[in-house]
């Protein structure tokens, strides 16, 4: 599991964003960085800089992966036929947790991470307690009887401010299936995600 090193909202201020579009961020009250400079106007990004920031945010999002397995999802991602950034959230958005989070078995990604981490994820009916596991087009990811029961799991599913998206079907409280491999557009991002800084940044 990917221990997460800082307060998840941190990554909201230092990016200047509402990243997981949630009505708790400290962006909504303060939309300026962190700190007793984070009032100044801002300096213009250099190339690498902006590469940088959009692969900061994509990898906070998808609850702050490793380095070592961002980047190996992006080595994945160059070596299928296609759009490599198309490829790259294609890769990400089958993460066992994302799809969890997108089914609303969780109010957030760490959230998802940890429902799974903990044992109360079933894949096809079988256990699995690895968030990273990928997600093959038809397979069934279901929430354990225990799961179901618990207060996070039913308050995540009454939350107003994200919906299901078409790319997974969910069945009743306690069973989605991964319909298709999503595009770009598809993916119900709360900000502007720019995975095409991100190719631009590792292929430099």
């Amino acid at each position: 599991m990917t221990k997460r090193t800082a307060s998840k909202y941190k990554l909201d201020r230092r990016m200047g964003e509402n990243i997981w579009g949630r009505p708790k961020s400290p962006v909504n009250r303060r939309d300026y960085g962190p700190g007793q400079h984070g009032q100044r106007r801002k300096g213009k990004l250099s190339d690498y800089g902006t590469q940088l920031r959009a692969k900061q945010k994509l990898k906070g999002y998808y609850g702050d992966v490793t380095e070592k397995q961002f980047k190996r999802c992006y080595t994945e991602a160059t070596k299928i036929k296609g759009d490599t950034s198309q490829n790259l959230i294609g890769l990400l958005e089958r993460r066992l947790d994302m799809i969890v989070y997108r089914a609303k078995f969780a109010p957030t990604i760490f959230a998802a991470r940890q429902l799974v981490s903990h044992g109360h994820i079933r894949v096809n009916g079988t256990k699995c307690n690895i968030a990273s596991r990928r997600i093959n087009v038809g397979e069934e990811v279901s929430l354990s009887d225990k799961a179901q029961q618990m207060a996070l799991v039913i308050e995540a599913q009454s939350l107003p401010e994200r919906e299901v998206p078409e790319y997974v079907a969910v069945d009743g409280n306690s069973k989605a299936i991964f319909n298709r491999v999503p595009t770009l557009d598809e993916v119900p991002y709360p900000v502007k995600m720019e995975p095409n800084l991100v190719v631009e940044f590792y292929s430099r």
